[in-house]
C-alpha cells in the first residue's frame, strides 16, 4: 500500500475506510460524509497534486464520485473514491482542500447531475443552464440513436431478401417516440 494510501486509512476508523490496489494507484474506498476528511489527510501526508475529480454511474447503486491526488514529486499517486446514492446525489465540496477542484465539480455536476454541498453556484460548463439533464447518465437517451439508422443494425440484403425487423440501438427505451420510425 502506497504512502498515501496508508495514510488515508490511519485517518478514518479502520472498518471505514479500505484501500485497494489494482492496476493504477491505489484505490482507496471512503463513505461519502468523510469524503473532505480523507482528502485533507491525503493532502497532509503530502499529497499537493491535484489531478482529476469526476464521476461514473453505477446504476441501481447510485454514482461513484473519484479524485486523483499524487504527491507533490508525483511519485505516489491515490484515487480516492465515495459512492453516492442516486436518490441524494451530493457529496460535500473539495475545494476546501484543492482549489482546484472547483472546475471539476461544476462538470462533474453538469454531467452527471452530482451536487457539491459548499459549492455555489455550479454553473454549467457545456451545456445551456436550462439544459435540464445530465447526459453521462446511464438513463439518458442519445436522441440520435433514436432518430438515425442505427449502424449495428444488419444490412437487409444479408438476410436473403427477407425483411428484417428493426432492432434499436443499445440505450434506446422502446417506448422512445422516435423509436418506432
Amino acid at each position: 500500500m502506497s504512502v498515501l494510501a496508508a495514510s488515508v486509512v490511519a485517518a478514518l476508523e479502520p472498518s471505514e475506510a479500505s484501500a485497494y490496489d489494482g492496476f493504477g494507484p491505489v484505490t482507496v474506498d471512503v463513505p461519502r460524509a468523510r469524503w473532505v476528511e480523507a482528502l485533507e489527510a491525503a493532502y497532509a501526508a503530502g499529497a499537493v497534486f491535484f489531478d482529476l475529480l469526476t464521476a461514473y454511474d453505477l446504476e441501481d447503486d447510485g454514482f461513484a464520485v473519484v479524485a486523483h491526488v499524487a504527491s507533490g514529486d508525483l511519485r505516489d499517486h491515490l484515487l480516492v473514491r465515495a459512492s453516492v446514492p442516486r436518490g441524494d446525489a451530493v457529496l460535500a465540496t473539495a475545494t476546501g482542500v484543492y482549489r482546484g477542484a472547483a472546475w471539476h465539480e461544476r462538470e462533474t455536476h453538469e454531467m452527471f447531475g452530482i451536487g457539491f454541498a459548499g459549492h455555489d453556484p455550479l454553473d454549467p460548463l457545456l451545456l445551456p443552464a436550462a439544459f435540464g439533464a445530465a447526459p453521462l447518465r446511464k438513463d439518458f437517451v442519445l436522441a440520435a440513436r433514436a432518430a438515425r439508422p442505427w449502424p449495428g443494425e444488419k444490412d437487409p440484403s444479408d438476410s436473403g431478401g427477407r425483411a428484417r425487423r428493426r432492432t434499436l440501438p443499445p440505450g434506446v427505451p422502446a417506448d422512445w417516440p422516435e423509436a418506432g420510425s
